[in-house]
């Protein structure tokens, strides 16, 4: 386990070796490296996996806080709106990590060949979760980054060693809420396909019922399993999906305030004034202009 962090932290120190997120030969992967502790910073994050080789961060969802670190790595089924922060990183021992996207579909295949009786849909949980690091994954993992060195291969064998890495991840103990995201008419399929809809349209009102509708639910179930897996209502998820996106436009694209209402579809910018400053403490161009130059840099570390 040790032998194989060490690697992990060298091959991402070699090819990350820059403050900030470095994206990878292999699309769906992507390289960190962090130098100090970060200010919280925001994103929607999808299905993807998150590890860490040094250093630790916290991801926050809604109310509830996941850390991770060297012996645990985060696992995020669905697309959710968190904030993340490097709570343990320095010059002398840098935060390194990897993220590691992945499709449904993949899951479901593997899923398939795994035949495996345990692995049977249960209701709805958390799109977030947070597993212990096994020696098999970091070899896998270790495996995919030595593939950068070797770009003609990337194509032939990353697909075949992004599979067995997803397979760790379901034999793990989480394994089975892994699992249930990718079966299609479970709960958490439903969700994970309305979560996607809000994403694509997040500027456009939100019709619950026909939300609910579309993914073949009831109003009362859509609720209930929609908390289930993201924390929060419909409402609530596509709140904080909006209010995220208009700070990214104001503090990287210099967006003025009520611009940046209009475009994430708000009607009213005093209502967005008012939304924003409950979310984040203070009205929207006070709060850019605290946080500019401070965090733009690495708004967008995953």
């Amino acid at each position: 386990m040790e032998q194989a962090l060490q690697q992990l932290a060298l091959l991402i120190s070699r090819h990350a070796p820059s403050n900030g997120t470095h994206q990878t030969a292999v699309p769906s992967l992507k390289l960190m490296y962090a130098a100090q502790p970060s200010e919280p910073m925001e994103s929607v994050y999808k299905p993807s996996i998150c590890v860490v080789a040094q250093g630790a961060k916290m991801a926050l969802l809604a109310d509830e806080t996941y850390r991770y670190d060297p012996s645990s790595y985060l696992v995020t089924s669905v697309e959710l709106p968190i904030i993340g922060r490097i709570i343990e990183a320095s010059p002398e021992i840098p935060y390194l990590s990897l993220k590691l996207s992945f499709d449904a579909d993949v899951i479901l295949d593997i899923v398939k060949e795994m035949n495996d009786p345990e692995l049977i849909p249960v209701e709805a949980s958390r799109g977030i979760t947070v597993s212990r690091t096994s020696p098999e994954l970091l070899e896998a993992l270790v495996r995919l980054i030595q593939l950068l060195d070797a770009p003609q291969d990337i194509p032939i064998i990353s697909p075949l060693v992004i599979r067995e890495i997803l397979y760790r991840v379901l034999q793990s103990e989480q394994g089975v809420l892994f699992h249930q995201f990718a079966i299609s008419g479970s709960h958490a399929h439903n969700i994970a396909q309305a979560i996607q809809l809000i994403n694509r349209q997040y500027n456009r009102p939100l019709l619950v019922e026909q939300l609910a509708k579309s993914v073949n639910m009831s109003t009362s179930a859509f609720h209930k399993h929609f908390k289930r897996v993201t924390a929060m209502s419909p409402l609530q998820y596509q709140k904080t999906v909006r209010l995220q996106e208009a700070r990214r436009l104001m503090l990287t694209e210099s967006v003025q305030a009520t611009e940046a209402a209009y475009r994430v579809g708000y009607e009213s910018p005093s209502q967005f004034s008012r939304e924003y400053a409950r979310m984040y403490g203070r009205p929207p161009m006070v709060d850019v202009q605290e946080l500019r130059g401070t965090i733009a840099g690495t708004y967008v570390l995953g």
